[in-house]
């Protein structure tokens, strides 16, 4: 490659070289084989299920609230349906459980019993999961 007197490369020839390195990822093996599909695809294989922050955990902790696993298995369900929908903070009901659920961290952001959602409004949220 022709560098020009000043030391740096023209546009043309960086857009060349970009341009030739996306094309022998995508003409060839593909994103399954290329660097950013290994992550990706280690990234789905390390997939945990939700989190829950230190507010969630208090008030779960603070109402004695404990989850089965059943339970927990359709939180998650819940919150992969959320996700394949689009919904960024999604409110998930399990039985007589309600949780806030930041979707794309992967993060409950808080839980209340049936007791709490007596007045029953939600804010905040931009789809509802029943689980």
């Amino acid at each position: 490659m022709r560098i020009d007197k000043s030391g740096f490369l023209s546009i043309e020839q960086v857009q060349n070289q970009y341009l030739g390195q996306g094309e022998k990822i995508r003409g060839g093996a593909g994103v399954q084989n290329s660097d950013f599909g290994k992550i990706l695809s280690q990234l789905e294989s390390n997939r945990e299920g939700v989190k829950f922050s230190k507010h969630a955990s208090n008030r779960l902790s603070d109402r004695n609230i404990e989850l089965t696993q059943d339970q927990m298995d359709r939180l998650n369900n819940a919150r992969n349906q959320a996700n394949a929908k689009g919904i960024n903070e999604s409110l998930i009901l399990v039985d007589q459980l309600a949780f806030i659920v930041n979707v794309k961290s992967n993060t409950v952001v808080t839980a209340m019993d049936s007791q709490e959602t007596g007045s029953n409004i939600f804010t905040n949220i931009d789809g509802a999961v029943i689980a």
